[in-house]
């Protein structure tokens, strides 16, 4: 086999956005996280309601929310025109 075919797999220090850190191995010289289980709404409990452009709003007003104002009041579409049946004809 050759010699120093493998990567180096050594401890490195996970450094996470809110300021967690932690230790794990790997072959990269570091790991930068935006989110870790110390701040991840699944781990921690907490859930943290990202608005973004009314988007959670909106959803509130079509299908009715708890908080969801009152939603204006779009009357129904008219039902559709009744064709008329062909009338048979008689072929003698």
């Amino acid at each position: 086999m050759k010699p120093n075919l493998h990567p180096m797999y050594r401890k490195i220090e996970v450094v996470c956005a809110c300021g967690n850190k932690f230790e794990t191995r790997s072959t990269s010289t570091s790991i930068h996280v935006e989110v870790c289980n110390a701040c991840h709404p699944y781990y921690t409990g907490k859930q943290r309601l990202l608005d973004t452009a009314g988007r959670v709003d909106r959803f509130r007003r079509k299908y009715g929310g708890e908080s969801a104002p009152a939603a204006a009041s779009v009357p129904a579409p008219a039902p559709a025109p009744a064709v008329p049946e062909p009338t048979p004809t008689a072929t003698d």
